[in-house]
């Protein structure tokens, strides 16, 4: 059997009511929760939350929402391995136990199904512990800065100054969309180690939401793929 679990905290910092926001008309976790639905990946869906109105508004488009999360998993120091192991233990308590599970988070409404579908097969397919959505960095990191106290420049890898980009490694990043999980698997490794697939998706389908000026980029981007 398979889960799907969807954090979605109620106290959103940077974003106000960012999990259930208006994306293009449409509660932004509404997306996650369609796209899960639609990808036929899972024996059930569950929200969890400590917000009552995101509650309500998960129950509509479909997902299930069978406890209200605890106070103290819900504050801006909790993370979302604490977050989904407590969903895990509460569905064993009542006797549920599911080989894979899947993190989706809340907003994001560039995911595609297909993606979902590919992660949950490849690690069907493997012995790997997890497999998780990722994608290639714009621009090659051996040649990125930060700036110093006065700054000023400083490479964090002066030795590739002189290097062709085509010449580099290419690196790629979290893109934050789905965590796959085979909770029959044994592993020590963390999350980007050897025990994980990454399933690559293309740029234009990522963006993070962590400010209003993301917020914004993801409905531009949203609308233009929907238009090509």
């Amino acid at each position: 059997m398979n889960i799907c679990i969807i954090p979605a905290r109620g106290g959103s910092k940077r974003i106000r009511g960012k999990n259930i926001k208006l994306f293009l008309g449409k509660p932004i976790i509404a997306f996650s929760i369609e796209n899960a639905i639609r990808s036929e990946c899972f024996d059930r869906i569950i929200v969890s939350t400590d917000d009552n109105d995101i509650a309500a508004i998960a129950k509509e488009f479909g997902a299930e929402v069978p406890f209200i999360r605890p106070a103290e998993l819900s504050d801006d120091f909790t993370g979302v391995h604490d977050v989904v192991d407590h969903a895990l233990v509460w569905l064993q308590n009542i006797g549920f136990h599911y080989k894979y599970a899947c993190t989706l988070y809340a907003t994001a409404p560039l995911l595609k199904k297909e993606y979902l579908i590919e992660g949950l097969k490849k690690l069907e397919n493997s012995n790997a512990k997890y497999s998780f959505s990722a994608t290639s960095m714009p621009f090659p990191i051996q040649r990125a800065f930060k700036l110093d106290e006065d700054g000023r420049c400083k490479m964090f890898t002066p030795e590739y100054y002189s290097s062709r980009s085509q010449d580099l490694v290419e690196s790629y990043q979290d893109a934050g969309q789905f965590y796959w999980t085979d909770n029959e698997k044994k592993s020590s490794e963390i999350m980007f180690g050897k025990d994980s697939i990454p399933i690559i998706l293309p740029r234009y389908l990522v963006q993070d939401i962590d400010t209003m000026e993301d917020w914004k980029q993801a409905e531009y981007m949203y609308q233009a793929l929907k238009n090509t």
